[in-house]
Formats: C-alpha cells, structure tokens, sequence
C-alpha cells in the first residue's frame, strides 16, 4: 500500500507511518495547550513558546494532516469537530508516555527503584528470599520484580532488557556477558530409601551405571552437569523422565521411578536418601551474570555490590 506525501512523494504503509509520527510528535504537546486554553497567547505562556512558533506549528500540523483543526479569530480559536475527536486520542498519548516516563524514573529512583531479578528454581525457596531479606535491611524501599527459570531462558531475558541480574548455572562464558562465580553447591545422588544403595553414605557415581536416572530437561543446567558427570563416570544415563523441577525429581525418586543428581533440598524429604558423590567431584558453580555495557540504576547497582559481596558464603550452610 503506497500513499501520497508531502511534495507528492509516493511512500510505503510503513515509511508513511514513521514520517508521520516524526512530524506530528513534536507538535502534540502544542496542539494540546492551544486546544485547551482556545488561546493562542495564554497557550504560548504556559508552554513558554513564542506566539509565532505556535501559531506556525498550529498551521503545520493543520497542513501535514490536512485537516482543520481550528477556527480562528485574532488569537482566540475553538476545535473543529476533527480537532476535538483529534485532541481526545492527543490527550491519551500525552498521557501514556507521562505515564512511561514516571514508571521509569520510579524504578530507577535511588531508595525505591526496581531490580528485575532472575533466579534458577533450585534457588527459590530459602536463597533468593534470604537474599532479599538481607538487602532490604539497608535498602527497604528498593522493588523487585522476580523470575523463576532455567539457566538459557533467563539469559535470554537479560539479551532482551527483561531482567537486570540473574543467579544460574552453570556460570555463562559469553562474550556479551560478565558473570562472577559467587558459591559452589555439592550435589548429591538421590536414592529410595528401599534401593539397594540406601545404606550407603558415599558412592562413585560409576556404581550407578545400571540405573534409570530422572533428570530435568535439556537446556537446563544441571541437566548438562548430570551427563558431564555421568560421561566422566564412564557412561550414558538412561532416562525415564524429564521435568522441570528439581522438587518433581525428588518426590519421583521416592516413588522409585529412578534415581537423580540433585543439589540439597531446602527441608528433607521423606522417602529418599541422599548419597555423597566421591567420584567425580559432583558439583555446580553459582554465579550472577548481567548484560557487558549496560548502564545500572543505582537500585541494580547497589543489589549487584551486595551479591557479590556474598561470594563464598550465597548458600545457606
């Protein structure tokens, strides 16, 4: 679709689009002082815009959409019937972006800003909550806005602008991120308390073997770490099942649907017992990552000095 424009240019739907907004955004806010004070002189006070501008930009906007907006006499002037369903949808718009404008000065006010935060599942029932409690200590204005998710899902949000910070793992390598190593978690073969291995308090992961694992699905990250680990043991685990959470994993262990390399829970469960792994050393690293050259809101800034000042000591003993 092709529309004739200015000077009798023809131009495509989109390309129409966008010359428009760049003419016509400028002039709202004009338009909407002249249409509500039907004065060019008090309009042109309020606005602190000389008269002849604003006239000037009245006559513009007027040509550009070819339509009268107003009926003149002297400096006084009255809304046709176009330039009053024209200033509603003006008065909407200038509305919106005031709207964005103090959503976004709010979040990044320095004592009640807003940290987007992206955590992995395993983290949230004792960590994270321990975390923000500790923060909010010196910083009790300071907003979240809180996701839970795999490792790959939350760097994506960070690409995306969705999230400030996130805790994953394992801790990402890429070239658009800085990441720091904050703990490492030790992560534990989860038997049923009936299985063969139940009396056991320690084992080589290779003993395992011949056993059907549950695992979470691939794309997460611990999924990776379980077949790293089980490839440096010398095998292919055999797979019966794929969540999502680690949870879901322990409570199908119980019900003897395999067994699973699972970090501590945060309560015991009834129902399994957990091995400690010998060989390999089976652990994960925790780290927080953000977007290289992203400028931080004093909120995030401040929230990224405390997780870092908590390498070593993230986890809860």
């Amino acid at each position: 679709m092709v529309h004739e424009y200015r000077s009798g240019h023809r131009v495509s739907q989109n390309s129409y689009e966008e010359g428009m907004r760049l003419l016509l955004a400028p002039r709202l806010a004009y338009f909407s002082g002249v249409a509500r004070h039907e004065h060019v002189t008090r309009a042109s006070q309020e606005l602190a815009v000389p008269q002849s501008t604003l006239s000037r930009a009245m006559v513009r906007l007027e040509d550009d959409l070819g339509v009268a907006l107003f009926t003149r006499k002297g400096r006084t002037v009255s809304l046709t019937p176009a330039g009053r369903t024209f200033l509603t949808a003006v008065e909407r718009a200038l509305a919106e972006v005031e709207r964005a404008a103090e959503s976004v000065r709010a979040d990044a006010d320095p004592s009640a800003g807003k940290v987007a935060f992206g955590f992995l599942h395993t983290m949230g029932s004792e960590t994270v909550p321990e975390l923000i409690r500790a923060f909010r200590v010196d910083h009790p204005r300071v907003r979240f806005t809180l996701v839970q998710n795999y490792g790959e899902a939350m760097i994506e949000r960070l690409r995306s602008g969705e999230l400030d910070l996130c805790l994953t793992s394992p801790v990402p390598d890429e070239p658009d991120l800085v990441a720091r190593r904050l703990d490492e978690q030790r992560l534990r073969l989860v038997v049923p308390d009936e299985h063969r291995l139940a009396s056991r308090k320690r084992i080589r992961l290779a003993e395992a073997a011949d056993e059907t694992f549950v695992t979470l699905e691939p794309g997460y990250g611990l999924r990776r770490i379980t077949d790293a680990l089980c490839a440096e043991a010398g095998f292919k685990p055999r797979v019966a099942f794929e969540g999502e959470e680690a949870e879901t994993l322990r409570g199908l262990v119980a019900a003897g649907l395999g067994v699973a390399l699972l970090p501590p829970p945060a309560v015991p469960r009834p129902g399994v017992v957990e091995l400690t792994v010998t060989a390999p050393r089976a652990a994960r690293e925790i780290g927080v990552a953000w977007l290289d050259g992203h400028e931080d809101t004093v909120p995030v800034a401040a929230f990224k000095k405390f997780l870092l000042s908590r390498r070593g000591k993230l986890l809860p003993d």
